[in-house]
């Protein structure tokens, strides 16, 4: 026999103390309707007063109660029937949940995509987000669709720290789910389903992966959050209308104090495991995901290609060629020909 969930018995405890404020409740309707004849008294519960039909408080205070009861006793008897397993759900096809599970990957995927419900934008964000937006990489137009996506899971200091400030040897990266809500699965992206192919399914779209700066035996993160003592005082004072413009500057280079403006080089990620500025196997990735990060085509394209040439076959002066142009094609053909035959003529052999 399971023993009987937290739920159910408070559930129970609910059920009596309500039956106990019934029967108090039924007591004193009876005690109106049948009380000694006497003067009036204050009392309710007093056997000695006005003879009186049932007060209107007590009827309604009944009727709302019976109400609160029958309810309770409804759930109660679910979960009862739950715990013992006379109530099965009904299990959602397996082929369904696989193809709602490939469709909302696909969606993932796609930059241009706006799902219904952002779940990137949710809970608490880091400090830069106040001024930089949800977007913050806007100047190069080919690869900042690219830049923006890493925020979903990249942290921003974890790309921006200065080396020259803080020695890259005494960072240490790990994931950090600093949104304020509750998960229970692994970061989104850092596995595969081997049975189905796609990523993991999970609940936590909000994990990022941040860098701490080690100082002796402790670990200071770089990354601002709202959690932060300082950024909490500045929304304070901006929020208040304290802060004047001298202030906001001299806050804004305080806060920027560590942050290279350029970030890292996509290779110095996407390349070799042991090459990789991010431990990718430490941070949990499985190996097919820590194989495709390691082999990105679209590393060489950002980095090698600085101009993108569109083909000029969607150009209207390229479509149609004019009548001038045509007929100039043409004499040139018939150029050609006389060319050749002149060419094969002299080759033929005189009969002599």
């Amino acid at each position: 026999m399971q023993e009987p969930s937290n739920e159910l018995i408070i559930f129970i405890v609910l059920t009596v103390l309500l039956f106990m404020a019934l029967g108090i409740c039924m007591v004193i309707l009876m005690d109106h309707k049948a009380k000694i004849p006497g003067g009036f008294v204050s009392n309710p519960f007093s056997i000695i007063g006005v003879h009186r039909d049932h007060p209107v408080i007590s009827f309604l205070t009944t009727i709302i109660l019976f109400a609160i009861i029958a309810s309770l006793i409804f759930e109660i008897s679910v979960t009862i029937a739950e715990e013992f397993g006379l109530l099965k759900e009904e299990k959602e096809s397996e082929l369904l949940l696989q193809l709602n599970e490939q469709r909302f990957t696909e969606r993932m995927r796609h930059f241009h995509n706006v799902p219904e419900v952002n779940l990137v934008e949710l809970g608490k964000k880091q400090a830069c987000f106040y001024c930089h937006g949800d977007y913050p990489h806007s100047k190069k137009r080919m690869i900042r669709t690219l830049l923006n996506m890493h925020t979903q899971f990249i942290g921003c200091m974890t790309c921006h720290t200065d080396e020259k400030k803080i020695p890259e040897a005494t960072y240490s990266l790990s994931w950090l789910n600093y949104s304020g809500i509750e998960v229970t699965g692994p970061p989104f992206g850092s596995g595969i389903d081997e049975k189905t192919g796609l990523l993991v399914k999970t609940d936590d779209y909000y994990s990022k992966i941040v860098v701490y700066a080690v100082e002796g035996d402790e670990n200071r993160l770089l990354e601002l959050t709202e959690d932060n003592s300082e950024v909490q005082e500045f929304a304070k004072l901006a929020a208040e209308g304290k802060l004047s413009d001298k202030d906001r500057e001299g806050l804004k280079r305080r806060f920027h104090m560590l942050v290279n403006g350029k970030g890292r080089k996509c290779s110095r990620c996407h390349t070799e495991e042991e090459k990789s500025y991010i431990p990718f196997r430490a941070l949990g990735f499985s190996d097919q995901r820590i194989s495709d990060l390691s082999n990105l085509n679209i590393v060489g394209v950002v980095e090698k290609y600085v101009e993108f040439h569109m083909p000029d076959l969607m150009k209207n002066d390229t479509q149609i060629p004019s009548e001038q142009a045509q007929k100039n094609d043409a004499d040139k053909l018939v150029s050609i020909d006389e060319d050749v035959d002149e060419i094969n003529a002299s080759d033929k052999p005189s009969s002599e």
